[in-house]
């Protein structure tokens, strides 16, 4: 039995099954650390045409995931200990901190929305989260719960081949990663940093902090503390 069982719940489960089979999380899967399951939300329709959206009240453009199968869909999958998570532009800003918050739950549900929106009763009664992933457009909501499943899955103990891989990463420390560099020591006259060649370990752990702060400082000043920018990614109302 794996330790997290993480379903995606979409009418596009195609989407999802190629991430899945690939590099961390086909390994996680393998090792038997997580369970990925792409669920067909058309599974609980009731029409021979398999509905799942339609016409908006009020009028407008587009169509609107119904809440029906949906619910029903919640009812026979939600277990004990389970947290359902909708992925919505609405929804707080997805981090490493969040990502952080879902490991220790041993059974994700995400719902994807798709086409204009999905009817608003499902994010006021039936899920615990509402997760977006950036300001922007997609095609579907599938897309969007893999990168969330993506950076959950790391984070679990033992998928790394070095559990400290994930402690050391960019944002898992609140700052941008520090640079990395790897043979030829000199290529086209640009030369790796002399410390790093030194072999002082005590040197090269300050370098790497403060070029971490520096890299922080001018790249993504919004995470540093106090920034306004900072404190509105820490909302989870």
């Amino acid at each position: 039995m794996s330790d997290v069982k993480i379903q995606i719940l979409t009418i596009f489960p195609g989407i999802c099954e190629g991430v899945r089979n690939e590099s961390i999380l086909k390994r996680a899967t393998e090792k038997g650390r997580v369970e990925i399951e792409a669920v067909d939300l058309r599974r609980w329709t009731t029409d021979r045409h398999r509905t799942t959206d339609d016409a908006p009240y009020g009028g407008g453009p587009g169509m609107v995931m119904k809440i029906e199968p949906i619910h029903r869909a919640l009812e026979e999958l939600r277990g004990e200990g389970t947290r359902v998570l909708f992925m919505t532009p609405q929804g707080r800003p997805f981090t490493q901190k969040i990502a952080e918050e879902q490991v220790a739950c041993p059974h994700l549900i995400i719902v994807c929305g798709h086409y204009e929106g999905v009817d608003q009763r499902v994010a006021d009664h039936l899920v615990d989260d509402e997760i977006s992933i950036g300001d922007y457009i997609l095609t579907n909501g599938a897309l969007a719960a893999m990168v969330v499943t993506d950076a959950v899955v790391r984070l679990i103990p033992g998928v790394l081949g070095d559990d400290q891989s994930a402690v050391q990463e960019s944002f898992s420390t609140g700052r941008l990663d520090h640079p990395h560099y790897t043979r030829p020591e000199c290529y086209e006259g640009w030369k790796v940093p002399e410390v790093l060649l030194s072999g002082n370990h005590a040197a090269i752990a300050t370098w790497r902090k403060e070029q971490a702060e520096a890299a922080t400082r001018n790249k993504r000043p919004d995470l540093l503390p106090g920034s306004s920018a900072s404190e509105a990614s820490d909302f989870s109302g």
